[in-house]
Protein backbone atom coordinates (compact mmCIF):
# COMPACT_ATOMS: atom_id res chain seq x y z
CA UNK A 1 0.00 0.00 0.00
CA UNK A 2 1.02 3.64 -0.42
CA UNK A 3 2.01 4.56 3.12
CA UNK A 4 2.05 8.21 4.08
CA UNK A 5 4.70 9.63 6.37
CA UNK A 6 3.25 10.86 9.67
CA UNK A 7 5.38 13.82 10.69
CA UNK A 8 5.11 15.89 13.85
CA UNK A 9 4.94 19.60 13.10
CA UNK A 10 8.23 21.41 13.74
CA UNK A 11 8.08 23.63 16.81
CA UNK A 12 9.87 26.93 17.33
CA UNK A 13 12.51 26.95 20.03
CA UNK A 14 11.68 30.43 21.29
CA UNK A 15 8.25 31.43 22.57
CA UNK A 16 6.59 33.14 25.50
CA UNK A 17 3.49 31.02 26.02
CA UNK A 18 2.51 30.75 29.73
CA UNK A 19 3.54 27.68 31.72
CA UNK A 20 -0.05 27.19 32.92
CA UNK A 21 -1.05 25.86 29.49
CA UNK A 22 -1.37 22.09 29.22
CA UNK A 23 1.83 20.81 27.56
CA UNK A 24 -0.17 19.21 24.73
CA UNK A 25 -2.13 22.38 24.06
CA UNK A 26 1.07 24.42 24.14
CA UNK A 27 2.55 22.07 21.53
CA UNK A 28 -0.57 22.46 19.39
CA UNK A 29 -0.43 26.25 19.53
CA UNK A 30 3.28 26.39 18.74
CA UNK A 31 2.76 24.16 15.72
CA UNK A 32 0.33 26.78 14.36
CA UNK A 33 2.58 29.77 14.88
CA UNK A 34 1.08 30.95 18.18
CA UNK A 35 4.15 32.14 20.06
CA UNK A 36 2.85 34.46 22.75
CA UNK A 37 -0.18 35.14 24.90
CA UNK A 38 -0.92 38.14 22.66
CA UNK A 39 -1.58 35.71 19.80
CA UNK A 40 -4.35 34.24 21.94
CA UNK A 41 -5.88 37.61 22.80
CA UNK A 42 -9.22 37.60 20.98
CA UNK A 43 -10.38 40.98 22.28
CA UNK A 44 -12.52 42.90 19.82
CA UNK A 45 -10.29 45.90 20.48
CA UNK A 46 -7.54 44.10 18.55
CA UNK A 47 -9.52 44.25 15.30
CA UNK A 48 -7.90 46.58 12.77
CA UNK A 49 -9.73 49.77 11.83
CA UNK A 50 -12.38 49.33 9.13
CA UNK A 51 -11.09 52.49 7.49
CA UNK A 52 -7.94 50.61 6.47
CA UNK A 53 -10.04 48.71 3.94
CA UNK A 54 -9.73 50.20 0.45
CA UNK A 55 -12.80 52.10 -0.70
CA UNK A 56 -14.28 52.46 2.78
CA UNK A 57 -14.47 56.29 2.72
CA UNK A 58 -16.50 56.29 -0.49
CA UNK A 59 -18.64 53.41 0.77
CA UNK A 60 -19.58 55.10 4.05
CA UNK A 61 -20.31 58.38 2.26
CA UNK A 62 -22.64 56.74 -0.27
CA UNK A 63 -24.27 54.32 2.15
CA UNK A 64 -24.55 57.02 4.80
CA UNK A 65 -26.43 59.25 2.36
CA UNK A 66 -28.71 56.34 1.51
CA UNK A 67 -29.56 55.92 5.21
CA UNK A 68 -30.01 59.64 5.86
CA UNK A 69 -32.22 60.16 2.81
CA UNK A 70 -34.13 56.90 3.36
CA UNK A 71 -33.40 55.63 -0.11
CA UNK A 72 -34.66 52.25 -1.23
CA UNK A 73 -31.71 49.88 -0.67
CA UNK A 74 -31.73 46.45 -2.28
CA UNK A 75 -29.12 43.99 -1.06
CA UNK A 76 -27.95 41.64 -3.82
CA UNK A 77 -26.86 38.39 -2.16
CA UNK A 78 -25.01 35.28 -3.22
CA UNK A 79 -26.60 31.84 -2.95
CA UNK A 80 -24.15 30.21 -0.54
CA UNK A 81 -23.85 30.39 3.26
CA UNK A 82 -21.40 33.30 3.14
CA UNK A 83 -23.71 35.26 0.85
CA UNK A 84 -26.77 34.42 2.94
CA UNK A 85 -25.20 35.48 6.23
CA UNK A 86 -23.70 38.60 4.62
CA UNK A 87 -27.17 39.51 3.36
CA UNK A 88 -28.73 38.97 6.79
CA UNK A 89 -25.98 41.07 8.41
CA UNK A 90 -26.53 43.86 5.85
CA UNK A 91 -30.32 43.92 6.23
CA UNK A 92 -30.30 43.69 10.04
CA UNK A 93 -27.42 46.11 10.42
CA UNK A 94 -28.77 48.79 8.07
CA UNK A 95 -32.20 48.63 9.68
CA UNK A 96 -30.61 48.96 13.13
CA UNK A 97 -28.67 52.01 11.88
CA UNK A 98 -31.93 53.69 10.88
CA UNK A 99 -32.55 52.69 7.25
CA UNK A 100 -36.25 52.04 6.80
CA UNK A 101 -36.39 50.75 3.21
CA UNK A 102 -34.03 47.78 3.01
CA UNK A 103 -34.85 44.60 1.13
CA UNK A 104 -32.87 41.82 -0.53
CA UNK A 105 -32.77 39.67 -3.64
CA UNK A 106 -30.92 36.45 -4.44
CA UNK A 107 -30.30 35.52 -8.09
CA UNK A 108 -31.78 32.25 -9.29
CA UNK A 109 -28.56 30.29 -9.80
CA UNK A 110 -30.19 28.06 -12.42
CA UNK A 111 -31.74 30.87 -14.48
CA UNK A 112 -29.63 33.97 -13.87
CA UNK A 113 -26.35 32.58 -12.56
CA UNK A 114 -23.98 34.11 -10.05
CA UNK A 115 -23.87 37.70 -8.89
CA UNK A 116 -25.17 41.01 -10.20
CA UNK A 117 -25.97 40.18 -13.82
CA UNK A 118 -27.86 42.30 -16.38
CA UNK A 119 -30.68 39.77 -16.10
CA UNK A 120 -30.94 40.30 -12.36
CA UNK A 121 -31.01 44.08 -12.82
CA UNK A 122 -33.89 43.71 -15.29
CA UNK A 123 -35.71 41.42 -12.87
CA UNK A 124 -35.61 43.95 -9.99
CA UNK A 125 -36.54 47.10 -11.94
CA UNK A 126 -40.18 46.76 -10.87
CA UNK A 127 -39.06 47.11 -7.23
CA UNK A 128 -37.60 50.54 -8.05
CA UNK A 129 -34.41 50.28 -6.00
CA UNK A 130 -32.31 53.41 -5.74
CA UNK A 131 -29.22 51.69 -4.32
CA UNK A 132 -27.95 48.20 -5.10
CA UNK A 133 -25.62 46.87 -2.41
CA UNK A 134 -23.84 43.64 -3.31
CA UNK A 135 -22.63 41.25 -0.61
CA UNK A 136 -20.16 38.43 -1.33
CA UNK A 137 -20.31 39.24 -5.04
CA UNK A 138 -19.99 42.09 -7.51
CA UNK A 139 -16.24 42.40 -8.06
CA UNK A 140 -16.55 40.56 -11.39
CA UNK A 141 -20.00 41.89 -12.32
CA UNK A 142 -18.89 44.44 -14.90
CA UNK A 143 -21.90 44.10 -17.27
CA UNK A 144 -24.41 43.98 -14.38
CA UNK A 145 -23.00 47.09 -12.72
CA UNK A 146 -23.07 48.93 -16.05
CA UNK A 147 -26.70 47.91 -16.62
CA UNK A 148 -27.70 49.08 -13.13
CA UNK A 149 -25.90 52.39 -13.54
CA UNK A 150 -27.58 52.95 -16.90
CA UNK A 151 -30.92 52.40 -15.18
CA UNK A 152 -30.14 55.23 -12.74
CA UNK A 153 -29.16 53.17 -9.69
CA UNK A 154 -26.23 53.66 -7.36
CA UNK A 155 -24.16 50.50 -7.11
CA UNK A 156 -22.13 49.71 -3.99
CA UNK A 157 -19.99 46.56 -4.07
CA UNK A 158 -18.81 44.62 -1.01
CA UNK A 159 -16.91 41.47 -1.90
CA UNK A 160 -13.87 39.40 -0.96
CA UNK A 161 -13.27 37.46 -4.16
CA UNK A 162 -10.17 38.22 -6.20
CA UNK A 163 -10.67 41.04 -8.71
CA UNK A 164 -9.92 40.65 -12.40
CA UNK A 165 -7.80 42.97 -14.49
CA UNK A 166 -10.67 45.46 -14.71
CA UNK A 167 -12.96 46.59 -11.91
CA UNK A 168 -16.69 47.30 -12.28
CA UNK A 169 -17.61 50.99 -12.53
CA UNK A 170 -19.44 50.98 -9.21
CA UNK A 171 -19.91 54.06 -7.03
CA UNK A 172 -17.93 52.40 -4.24
CA UNK A 173 -16.09 49.10 -3.84
CA UNK A 174 -14.84 47.58 -0.58
CA UNK A 175 -12.73 44.46 -0.96
CA UNK A 176 -9.64 43.50 1.09
CA UNK A 177 -8.10 41.95 -2.05
CA UNK A 178 -8.02 45.15 -4.09
CA UNK A 179 -4.61 46.15 -5.38
CA UNK A 180 -2.74 48.43 -3.01
CA UNK A 181 -4.78 47.48 0.05
CA UNK A 182 -3.06 48.12 3.38
CA UNK A 183 -5.65 46.18 5.38
CA UNK A 184 -3.71 43.57 7.39
CA UNK A 185 -5.78 40.59 6.21
CA UNK A 186 -6.93 39.33 2.82
CA UNK A 187 -8.85 36.44 4.40
CA UNK A 188 -12.14 38.15 5.33
CA UNK A 189 -15.22 36.34 4.07
CA UNK A 190 -17.98 38.29 2.37
CA UNK A 191 -19.89 38.46 5.63
CA UNK A 192 -16.80 39.83 7.38
CA UNK A 193 -16.46 42.58 4.78
CA UNK A 194 -20.10 43.60 5.26
CA UNK A 195 -19.69 43.60 9.04
CA UNK A 196 -16.72 45.92 8.67
CA UNK A 197 -18.73 48.25 6.42
CA UNK A 198 -21.42 48.51 9.09
CA UNK A 199 -18.82 49.25 11.78
CA UNK A 200 -17.37 52.08 9.67
CA UNK A 201 -20.83 53.44 8.85
CA UNK A 202 -21.84 53.42 12.51
CA UNK A 203 -18.69 55.37 13.38
CA UNK A 204 -19.48 58.03 10.76
CA UNK A 205 -23.12 58.33 11.82
CA UNK A 206 -22.10 58.53 15.47
CA UNK A 207 -19.65 61.33 14.67
CA UNK A 208 -22.40 63.50 13.21
CA UNK A 209 -24.87 62.82 16.05
CA UNK A 210 -27.24 60.77 13.88
CA UNK A 211 -28.48 58.49 16.65
CA UNK A 212 -29.13 61.22 19.20
CA UNK A 213 -30.93 63.40 16.63
CA UNK A 214 -33.12 60.53 15.52
CA UNK A 215 -33.76 59.35 19.05
CA UNK A 216 -32.67 55.80 18.29
CA UNK A 217 -30.31 53.60 20.29
CA UNK A 218 -26.89 53.08 18.79
CA UNK A 219 -26.89 49.44 17.66
CA UNK A 220 -24.58 46.87 19.23
CA UNK A 221 -23.17 45.41 16.05
CA UNK A 222 -21.30 42.69 17.92
CA UNK A 223 -24.69 41.00 18.28
CA UNK A 224 -24.40 40.21 14.56
CA UNK A 225 -21.22 38.21 15.10
CA UNK A 226 -23.16 34.94 15.36
CA UNK A 227 -23.99 35.38 11.66
CA UNK A 228 -20.44 36.52 10.89
CA UNK A 229 -19.01 33.39 12.51
CA UNK A 230 -21.37 31.10 10.61
CA UNK A 231 -20.59 32.61 7.22
CA UNK A 232 -16.84 32.80 7.87
CA UNK A 233 -16.52 29.16 8.89
CA UNK A 234 -18.94 27.86 6.23
CA UNK A 235 -16.99 29.65 3.47
CA UNK A 236 -13.79 27.88 4.58
CA UNK A 237 -11.69 31.06 4.49
CA UNK A 238 -8.42 30.91 6.44
CA UNK A 239 -8.89 31.49 10.15
CA UNK A 240 -6.09 34.02 10.49
CA UNK A 241 -5.85 36.14 13.61
CA UNK A 242 -8.56 38.55 12.51
CA UNK A 243 -11.06 35.85 11.53
CA UNK A 244 -10.38 33.93 14.73
CA UNK A 245 -11.39 37.00 16.71
CA UNK A 246 -14.64 37.31 14.73
CA UNK A 247 -15.44 33.60 15.04
CA UNK A 248 -14.47 33.46 18.72
CA UNK A 249 -16.94 36.20 19.61
CA UNK A 250 -19.55 34.81 17.23
CA UNK A 251 -19.38 31.47 19.02
CA UNK A 252 -19.75 33.26 22.37
CA UNK A 253 -22.84 35.01 21.01
CA UNK A 254 -24.30 31.70 19.82
CA UNK A 255 -23.69 29.99 23.16
CA UNK A 256 -25.30 32.93 24.96
CA UNK A 257 -28.17 34.16 22.76
CA UNK A 258 -28.13 33.46 19.02
CA UNK A 259 -30.60 34.92 16.57
CA UNK A 260 -33.74 32.77 16.17
CA UNK A 261 -32.57 31.46 12.78
CA UNK A 262 -29.31 30.07 14.12
CA UNK A 263 -31.10 28.71 17.20
CA UNK A 264 -33.54 26.86 14.93
CA UNK A 265 -30.72 25.49 12.76
CA UNK A 266 -28.91 24.24 15.85
CA UNK A 267 -32.06 22.44 16.94
CA UNK A 268 -32.69 20.62 13.65
CA UNK A 269 -28.99 19.68 13.50
CA UNK A 270 -29.09 18.27 17.03
CA UNK A 271 -26.31 20.57 18.28
CA UNK A 272 -26.06 21.68 21.89
CA UNK A 273 -26.09 25.48 21.80
CA UNK A 274 -23.99 25.89 24.96
CA UNK A 275 -21.21 23.68 23.58
CA UNK A 276 -21.17 24.72 19.93
CA UNK A 277 -17.74 25.00 18.26
CA UNK A 278 -16.57 26.11 14.83
CA UNK A 279 -16.80 22.56 13.44
CA UNK A 280 -20.55 22.55 14.17
CA UNK A 281 -20.95 25.68 12.05
CA UNK A 282 -19.02 24.13 9.18
CA UNK A 283 -20.40 20.59 9.21
CA UNK A 284 -23.91 20.94 10.69
CA UNK A 285 -25.32 24.43 10.12
CA UNK A 286 -23.50 25.42 6.93
CA UNK A 287 -24.69 22.45 4.82
CA UNK A 288 -28.30 22.95 5.87
CA UNK A 289 -28.15 26.61 4.93
CA UNK A 290 -26.35 25.87 1.67
CA UNK A 291 -28.93 23.27 0.71
CA UNK A 292 -31.43 26.03 -0.12
CA UNK A 293 -29.06 27.65 -2.60
CA UNK A 294 -28.00 24.32 -4.09
CA UNK A 295 -31.43 22.87 -4.75
CA UNK A 296 -33.98 25.70 -4.67
CA UNK A 297 -33.61 29.34 -3.64
CA UNK A 298 -31.42 30.84 -0.92
CA UNK A 299 -34.28 33.24 -0.12
CA UNK A 300 -35.49 30.46 2.20
CA UNK A 301 -32.19 30.44 4.10
CA UNK A 302 -32.02 34.23 4.37
CA UNK A 303 -35.61 34.39 5.62
CA UNK A 304 -34.63 31.88 8.32
CA UNK A 305 -31.64 34.01 9.38
CA UNK A 306 -33.69 37.22 9.35
CA UNK A 307 -36.62 35.79 11.29
CA UNK A 308 -37.32 37.46 14.62
CA UNK A 309 -39.77 34.74 15.66
CA UNK A 310 -38.39 31.41 16.86
CA UNK A 311 -41.42 29.38 15.81
CA UNK A 312 -41.29 30.83 12.30
CA UNK A 313 -37.54 30.16 12.18
CA UNK A 314 -38.12 26.55 13.23
CA UNK A 315 -40.53 25.99 10.34
CA UNK A 316 -37.97 27.37 7.90
CA UNK A 317 -35.12 25.42 9.50
CA UNK A 318 -37.07 22.16 9.17
CA UNK A 319 -37.52 22.91 5.47
CA UNK A 320 -33.78 23.54 5.16
CA UNK A 321 -33.09 20.26 6.95
CA UNK A 322 -35.36 18.44 4.51
CA UNK A 323 -33.57 20.02 1.55
CA UNK A 324 -30.24 18.97 3.03
CA UNK A 325 -31.37 15.35 3.21
CA UNK A 326 -32.42 15.57 -0.43
CA UNK A 327 -29.02 17.09 -1.26
CA UNK A 328 -27.31 14.18 0.51
CA UNK A 329 -29.32 11.69 -1.58
CA UNK A 330 -28.37 13.43 -4.83
CA UNK A 331 -24.74 13.73 -3.76
CA UNK A 332 -24.52 10.02 -2.86
CA UNK A 333 -25.74 9.06 -6.34
CA UNK A 334 -23.27 11.43 -8.01
CA UNK A 335 -20.43 10.14 -5.84
CA UNK A 336 -21.23 6.56 -6.76
CA UNK A 337 -21.20 7.41 -10.46
CA UNK A 338 -17.92 9.29 -10.16
CA UNK A 339 -16.33 6.46 -8.15
CA UNK A 340 -17.43 3.87 -10.71
CA UNK A 341 -15.80 5.88 -13.48
CA UNK A 342 -12.56 6.41 -11.55
CA UNK A 343 -12.41 2.71 -10.62
CA UNK A 344 -12.68 1.84 -14.32
CA UNK A 345 -9.40 3.65 -15.05
CA UNK A 346 -6.75 0.94 -15.10
CA UNK A 347 -3.59 2.93 -15.80
CA UNK A 348 -3.52 4.54 -12.35
CA UNK A 349 -3.93 8.08 -13.67
CA UNK A 350 -5.82 10.69 -11.69
CA UNK A 351 -8.49 12.48 -13.74
CA UNK A 352 -9.05 15.96 -12.28
CA UNK A 353 -12.12 16.92 -14.39
CA UNK A 354 -15.35 14.93 -14.44
CA UNK A 355 -18.71 15.57 -16.08
CA UNK A 356 -21.97 13.68 -16.37
CA UNK A 357 -25.13 15.01 -18.07
CA UNK A 358 -27.31 13.83 -15.15
CA UNK A 359 -25.37 15.66 -12.42
CA UNK A 360 -27.02 18.48 -10.50
CA UNK A 361 -25.30 21.85 -10.94
CA UNK A 362 -26.10 22.86 -7.37
CA UNK A 363 -24.22 19.87 -5.93
CA UNK A 364 -21.08 19.72 -8.09
CA UNK A 365 -19.15 21.81 -5.55
CA UNK A 366 -19.54 19.13 -2.90
CA UNK A 367 -18.68 16.43 -5.43
CA UNK A 368 -15.52 18.33 -6.40
CA UNK A 369 -14.47 18.40 -2.74
CA UNK A 370 -15.04 14.64 -2.45
CA UNK A 371 -13.02 14.03 -5.63
CA UNK A 372 -10.23 16.23 -4.33
CA UNK A 373 -10.13 14.26 -1.10
CA UNK A 374 -10.03 10.96 -2.98
CA UNK A 375 -7.52 11.93 -5.66
CA UNK A 376 -5.39 14.19 -3.42
CA UNK A 377 -5.22 16.73 -6.25
CA UNK A 378 -7.44 19.71 -7.18
CA UNK A 379 -10.61 18.58 -8.92
CA UNK A 380 -13.42 20.10 -10.97
CA UNK A 381 -16.89 18.60 -11.31
CA UNK A 382 -19.16 19.82 -14.11
CA UNK A 383 -22.91 19.72 -14.68
CA UNK A 384 -25.05 20.94 -17.56
CA UNK A 385 -26.72 24.22 -16.62
CA UNK A 386 -30.19 25.25 -17.68
CA UNK A 387 -28.67 27.93 -19.91
CA UNK A 388 -26.86 25.27 -21.95
CA UNK A 389 -23.41 25.99 -20.47
CA UNK A 390 -21.37 23.53 -18.44
CA UNK A 391 -21.12 24.77 -14.86
CA UNK A 392 -17.95 23.69 -13.10
CA UNK A 393 -17.01 23.88 -9.45
CA UNK A 394 -13.34 23.51 -8.47
CA UNK A 395 -11.77 22.62 -5.13
CA UNK A 396 -8.04 22.85 -4.48
CA UNK A 397 -5.33 21.70 -2.09
CA UNK A 398 -3.06 23.84 0.10
CA UNK A 399 -0.29 25.44 -1.91
CA UNK A 400 -2.12 25.52 -5.24
CA UNK A 401 -4.18 28.65 -6.00
CA UNK A 402 -7.02 27.32 -8.14
CA UNK A 403 -8.38 30.67 -9.29
CA UNK A 404 -4.90 31.70 -10.50
CA UNK A 405 -4.59 28.44 -12.44
CA UNK A 406 -7.89 29.18 -14.21
CA UNK A 407 -6.68 32.72 -14.91
CA UNK A 408 -3.57 31.32 -16.60
CA UNK A 409 -5.66 29.11 -18.86
CA UNK A 410 -7.99 31.99 -19.67
CA UNK A 411 -5.09 34.30 -20.52
CA UNK A 412 -3.38 31.80 -22.81
CA UNK A 413 -6.59 30.58 -24.46
CA UNK A 414 -9.01 33.54 -24.64
CA UNK A 415 -12.64 32.56 -25.08
CA UNK A 416 -12.18 28.98 -23.92
CA UNK A 417 -13.70 29.77 -20.50
CA UNK A 418 -16.94 31.71 -20.66
CA UNK A 419 -16.77 32.94 -17.04
CA UNK A 420 -14.74 32.16 -13.94
CA UNK A 421 -14.05 33.49 -10.46
CA UNK A 422 -13.18 32.48 -6.94
CA UNK A 423 -10.20 32.31 -4.63
CA UNK A 424 -7.33 30.06 -3.60
CA UNK A 425 -9.21 26.96 -2.46
CA UNK A 426 -12.44 27.16 -4.47
CA UNK A 427 -13.55 28.54 -7.81
CA UNK A 428 -16.37 28.33 -10.31
CA UNK A 429 -16.41 28.47 -14.09
CA UNK A 430 -18.66 28.10 -17.13
CA UNK A 431 -17.82 26.52 -20.47
CA UNK A 432 -19.50 25.94 -23.79
CA UNK A 433 -20.03 22.14 -23.93
CA UNK A 434 -17.87 21.77 -27.04
CA UNK A 435 -14.94 23.32 -25.15
CA UNK A 436 -14.95 20.74 -22.36
CA UNK A 437 -12.49 18.22 -23.90
CA UNK A 438 -9.96 20.94 -24.69
CA UNK A 439 -10.32 22.58 -21.29
CA UNK A 440 -10.07 19.26 -19.47
CA UNK A 441 -6.82 18.40 -21.26
CA UNK A 442 -5.36 21.86 -20.62
CA UNK A 443 -6.34 21.79 -16.96
CA UNK A 444 -4.74 18.37 -16.47
CA UNK A 445 -1.58 19.59 -18.23
CA UNK A 446 -1.29 22.80 -16.17
CA UNK A 447 -2.15 20.93 -13.00
CA UNK A 448 0.62 18.38 -13.59
CA UNK A 449 3.14 21.22 -13.98
CA UNK A 450 1.94 22.82 -10.74
CA UNK A 451 2.00 19.57 -8.81
CA UNK A 452 5.53 18.81 -10.00
CA UNK A 453 6.66 21.98 -8.26
CA UNK A 454 4.94 20.95 -5.03
CA UNK A 455 6.32 18.32 -2.72
CA UNK A 456 5.64 14.87 -4.11
CA UNK A 457 5.61 13.38 -0.61
CA UNK A 458 2.06 13.07 0.70
CA UNK A 459 2.99 13.57 4.32
CA UNK A 460 0.45 14.04 7.09
CA UNK A 461 1.55 16.62 9.62
CA UNK A 462 0.41 15.99 13.16
CA UNK A 463 0.91 17.33 16.67
CA UNK A 464 2.94 14.28 17.63
CA UNK A 465 2.28 11.50 20.11
CA UNK A 466 0.09 11.49 23.20
CA UNK A 467 1.16 9.85 26.44
CA UNK A 468 -1.21 7.35 28.05
CA UNK A 469 -2.28 9.92 30.67
CA UNK A 470 -3.33 12.34 27.90
CA UNK A 471 -6.24 10.19 26.75
CA UNK A 472 -8.61 11.99 29.11
CA UNK A 473 -11.98 13.67 28.69
CA UNK A 474 -10.60 16.79 30.36
CA UNK A 475 -7.88 17.25 27.72
CA UNK A 476 -10.32 16.38 24.92
CA UNK A 477 -12.68 19.08 26.22
CA UNK A 478 -9.84 21.60 26.57
CA UNK A 479 -8.72 20.98 22.99
CA UNK A 480 -12.28 21.22 21.68
CA UNK A 481 -12.77 24.73 23.02
CA UNK A 482 -9.20 25.98 22.56
CA UNK A 483 -9.80 27.15 18.97
CA UNK A 484 -11.62 28.28 17.04
CA UNK A 485 -10.16 25.67 14.69
CA UNK A 486 -10.66 25.72 10.95
CA UNK A 487 -9.05 26.39 7.58
CA UNK A 488 -5.42 27.45 8.09
CA UNK A 489 -5.68 26.79 11.86
CA UNK A 490 -6.50 23.07 11.86
CA UNK A 491 -7.92 21.02 14.68
CA UNK A 492 -5.31 19.16 16.75
CA UNK A 493 -4.26 15.90 15.08
CA UNK A 494 -2.06 13.26 16.73
CA UNK A 495 -0.52 9.98 15.64
CA UNK A 496 0.66 6.75 17.21
CA UNK A 497 0.53 2.96 17.14
CA UNK A 498 -2.38 1.08 18.71
CA UNK A 499 -3.24 -2.51 19.54
CA UNK A 500 -6.59 -3.52 18.04
CA UNK A 501 -9.06 -5.46 20.17
CA UNK A 502 -12.04 -5.34 17.80
CA UNK A 503 -13.13 -3.79 14.52
CA UNK A 504 -16.53 -3.66 12.84
CA UNK A 505 -17.99 -2.02 9.76
CA UNK A 506 -21.03 0.23 10.11
CA UNK A 507 -23.22 0.81 7.03
CA UNK A 508 -20.38 -0.65 4.90
CA UNK A 509 -18.58 2.70 5.08
CA UNK A 510 -17.55 3.51 8.63
CA UNK A 511 -15.21 1.58 10.89
CA UNK A 512 -15.67 1.27 14.65
CA UNK A 513 -12.67 0.11 16.62
CA UNK A 514 -11.54 -0.68 20.12
CA UNK A 515 -7.86 0.22 20.38
CA UNK A 516 -5.18 0.71 23.02
CA UNK A 517 -1.93 2.68 22.98
CA UNK A 518 1.13 1.29 24.73
CA UNK A 519 0.51 1.24 28.51
CA UNK A 520 -2.77 3.06 27.88
CA UNK A 521 -6.49 2.38 28.28
CA UNK A 522 -8.82 0.73 25.79
CA UNK A 523 -10.50 3.43 23.72
CA UNK A 524 -13.30 3.71 21.21
CA UNK A 525 -12.26 4.90 17.76
CA UNK A 526 -14.19 5.62 14.59
CA UNK A 527 -13.01 6.11 11.00
CA UNK A 528 -15.68 7.66 8.80
CA UNK A 529 -15.85 6.98 5.05
CA UNK A 530 -13.41 4.09 5.25
CA UNK A 531 -12.93 3.79 1.48
CA UNK A 532 -11.09 7.11 1.48
CA UNK A 533 -8.67 5.95 4.18
CA UNK A 534 -7.89 2.27 3.61
CA UNK A 535 -8.20 1.13 0.02
CA UNK A 536 -5.29 -1.31 -0.08
CA UNK A 537 -5.71 -3.39 3.08
CA UNK A 538 -8.37 -4.77 5.39
CA UNK A 539 -8.23 -3.04 8.78
CA UNK A 540 -10.61 -5.72 10.09
CA UNK A 541 -7.72 -8.22 9.94
CA UNK A 542 -5.10 -6.01 11.62
CA UNK A 543 -3.82 -6.55 15.16
CA UNK A 544 -1.88 -3.28 15.22
CA UNK A 545 -2.64 -0.02 13.43
CA UNK A 546 -0.82 3.24 13.02
CA UNK A 547 -3.38 6.03 13.32
CA UNK A 548 -3.58 9.75 12.71
CA UNK A 549 -6.47 10.85 14.90
CA UNK A 550 -8.26 13.62 16.74
CA UNK A 551 -8.91 13.33 20.47
CA UNK A 552 -12.69 13.71 20.70
CA UNK A 553 -15.58 12.96 23.02
CA UNK A 554 -18.28 10.41 22.35
CA UNK A 555 -21.34 12.43 23.35
CA UNK A 556 -23.93 9.87 22.24
CA UNK A 557 -26.82 9.69 24.72
CA UNK A 558 -25.02 11.92 27.20
CA UNK A 559 -21.78 9.95 27.28
CA UNK A 560 -18.58 11.99 27.49
CA UNK A 561 -16.06 9.18 27.09
CA UNK A 562 -12.90 9.74 25.09
CA UNK A 563 -13.16 8.71 21.45
CA UNK A 564 -10.56 8.85 18.68
CA UNK A 565 -11.75 10.18 15.32
CA UNK A 566 -9.41 8.56 12.80
CA UNK A 567 -8.23 10.57 9.80
CA UNK A 568 -5.70 8.02 8.49
CA UNK A 569 -4.84 4.41 9.29
CA UNK A 570 -2.35 1.80 8.13
CA UNK A 571 -1.12 -1.57 9.41
CA UNK A 572 1.98 -1.38 11.60
CA UNK A 573 3.54 -4.30 9.72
Amino acid sequence: MNRKPLIARPLPAVHSLPERLHPVLKRVYLGRGVLSVEDLDYSLSRLPSPFLLPGMAAMTERLGNAVREQKRILVVADYDADGATACAVAVKGLRALGAQQVDFVVPDRFRLGYGLTPGLVEAVLSRRPQVLLTVDNGISSLPGVQTAKSAGMEVLVTDHHLPGEKLPEADAIVNPNLSGSIFPSTALAGVGVMFYVLCALRAELRKEGWFSRRGIAEPKLKELLDLVALGTVADVVPLDGLNRILVYHGLKQIRRAPCPGIQALLEVAGCCREEVVAADLGFALGPRLNAAGRLEDMTLGIRCLLSENLEEARVLARRLDSLNRERQRIEAKMQAEAAAYLDSITDGSRVPCLFAPSWHEGVVGILAARLRDRLKVPAIAFALGRDGLLKGSARSIPGLHIRDLLAEIDASHPGLIARYGGHAMAAGLSLQPENYPRFSALFAERLAAYLARLSAEEAIYTDGYLNSVDFSSSLATELRFAGPWGQGFPEPLFHGEFEVQSAALVKDRHLRLSVRPAQGPWLKAVAFNLDDKAKDFSPLDCHELRLAYRLDLDQFQGSRAVQLTVEYLEPVR
